[in-house]
């Protein structure tokens, strides 16, 4: 690493200290970004420069406009017909950084759109975590497959587009492919791509110019074929840099994907109707895999894009053979959160928590958890129907509580804690602890549900670290001095989970009450649970399994005086 640009570094944050976000640091912060990135090709500390670059531009405009940062001012200079030279600036910054940061090449590429007309920026703090997910994915190479489920109509496929726009620019030699259900839809596709790439609404030509100066204009787009749905930015080849297909069109002979290009596959399931025929699905999927899959070259990635209709969805099963796959991610952000609040409160054409809290009222649950909260499940194999369930509104008089913990170690399990009351044959599930997060975070949380609820017993599953999870329990109960007994207990491991859920379900039936419009996270996992074995979450169900255990464990003891009340007492 060059001692000058290190040693100027430090210079320039000094002087920022001294001085303040004054013009003249402004301007040496981004010519050193332009050094960094480009003389001296230091590309993480040029990132890290230009970090401090835009930190230094928005703190001027707060001190000259008195409170603004930048896009509050951009927003203003716009509807004001305005233009400033401190914008220029900004936007100069994330031209630099456009081939390593998609967020910024988005920023710059929507330079000359109205604020409310561009699509990232007001949908960036929900759509920012899927950006990080593709800058792994092309830039950090830590992905070779990526799966995303949102509901429609949020944007999941117009950033997709952006991306491989970003793809093309940064290498127009590659080979990429979009697939999706029908010629209708991969038509919206190469539409999409060719407005981006081919008119003035948007600064791709400025883009592609800068990073790839050695090519003539007239090789940019003059290659592509709205009848053949290609569009190519590099050199004439045998193969497009974009070739958009249906899943039904043919692929063999006609696509390519190179080697350091992208198969983006997008809702191969066309609806509903689709989504109910095994057979229809089963014909799906060995159309992506026979037909897509088929055209990828060692080497090249795939992205998976959809709203999940079913299980047997192609995007479903990718997840399911990747588990334990270091180099995959599957993504799902539903419209309502853990809190049941939208996701999607955007600030320009978003849907708000009362729009999709009417379409939870309105829909069959089955449509609802698939379309909306991305959890398909296979109605007919159910453990858990929501209709057999019993939900009370008031917590009759009960005289004790126990609870059930299945830990987790944040590995993306939940850890899920059911908390009961014993009221007479019955038991009222109180509180539900489900949360995906460390035991640094959950412990605590745990100690505060027993303390609250006055929980006599709780019992840990023990398999996998579950003894461990117990003494750093027992250190915080006894911190804070709060009584409980805790026993750990195996999993039957002679037993599937799925045959251990479906044995304990008609005691839970009978015996389980929960409470209305309560910890509607873990209910919802329980209720879409399938005995056929095909799913992706299943604490909930399994913890509180183990709680109907535990109760009839319970009821076959003899009682018994403990001569502790805490972890690791003898009876």
């Amino acid at each position: 690493m060059s001692k000058l640009l290190t040693d100027k570094y430090q210079e320039y944050k000094d002087a920022y200290k001294r001085a303040g976000a004054v013009i003249e640091v402004v301007d040496a912060f981004i010519a050193l970004t332009k050094y960094a990135l480009f003389t001296e090709k230091e590309i993480d500390l040029g990132l890290e420069i230009s970090d401090m670059a835009i930190e230094v531009i928005n703190e001027y405009i707060k001190k000259e406009t008195k409170g603004a940062d930048f896009w509050t001012f951009e927003h203003w200079a716009q509807d004001n017909k305005k233009s400033y030279d401190i914008i220029n600036k900004m936007y100069s910054v994330f031209k630099y950084r456009s081939y390593w940061k998609f967020d910024s090449y988005m920023y710059y590429l929507e330079r000359k759109r109205y604020y409310d007309k561009r699509f990232f920026y007001p949908r960036r703090k929900v759509l920012q975590v899927v950006v990080d997910d593709l800058e792994d994915m092309e830039i950090r190479d830590k992905l070779d497959t990526y799966g995303l489920s949102m509901p429609s109509r949020v944007g999941k496929s117009g950033l997709m587009i952006f991306f491989l726009t970003w793809v093309g620019m940064r290498k127009p030699g590659s080979h990429n492919a979009m697939g999706g259900h029908s010629g209708q839809l991969v038509k919206r596709f190469f539409k999409g791509l060719d407005n981006i790439t081919d008119t003035d609404e948007y600064t791709y030509a400025e883009l592609f110019f800068f990073w790839n100066p050695r090519m003539k204009k007239c090789v940019q787009k003059k290659s592509s074929d709205p009848a053949e749905l290609t569009i190519n930015l590099g050199k004439p080849d045998e193969f497009a840099t974009f070739t958009c297909r249906s899943s039904d069109a043919t692929w063999t002979g006609a696509i390519d994907v190179s080697e350091d290009g992208y198969l983006y596959v997008d809702d191969l399931v066309r609806d509903r109707e689709h989504s109910l025929s095994a057979f229809r699905m089963e014909n799906t999927y060995q159309e992506y895999q026979n037909k897509m899959l088929d055209r990828m070259n060692d080497g090249a990635k795939k992205i998976l894009v959809g709203t999940l209709w079913s299980v047997l969805d192609p995007l479903v099963r990718e997840e399911i053979e990747n588990q334990g796959n270091e180099r995959a991610r599957f993504r799902k952000i539903p419209a309502l959160d853990e809190n049941d609040e939208s996701n999607f409160q955007y600030e320009v054409k978003g849907f708000s928590t009362e729009y999709f809290r009417n379409m939870r009222d309105r829909l069959d649950k089955a449509e609802w958890c698939a379309k909306f909260q991305q959890a398909p499940f296979i109605r007919e194999s159910l453990v858990f129907p929501i209709e057999e369930l019993t939900f009370i509104d008031e917590i009759p008089e009960y005289k004790k509580v126990i609870a059930f913990c299945d830990p987790a170690f944040g590995s993306g399990d939940s850890c899920s804690m059911p908390i009961a009351a014993e009221c007479g044959e019955d038991y009222v599930i109180l509180e539900w602890l489900h949360d995906k997060r460390v035991p640094d975070i959950t412990i605590p949380l745990i100690a505060d549900m027993l303390e609250q609820y006055k929980v006599s017993w709780l019992q840990i599953e023990k398999n996998r670290g579950g003894d461990l999870f117990a003494d750093k329990l027992t250190i915080e109960l006894d911190k804070r001095k709060i009584l409980c007994k805790i026993t750990l207990k195996n999993a039957n491991v002679r037993m599937s989970k799925e045959d251990r859920i479906s044995g304990a379900s008609g005691f839970i039936k009978r015996h389980f009450k929960f409470l209305k419009d309560k910890y509607r996270k873990p209910i919802e996992e329980m209720t879409i649970f399938s005995a056929e074995g095909k799913n992706l979450n299943d604490d909930a169900p399994d913890s509180i399994t183990g709680l109907a255990n535990m109760v009839e464990e319970g009821a076959k003891r003899k009682t018994r005086i403990f001569s502790s009340l805490f972890y690791g007492g003898k009876e």
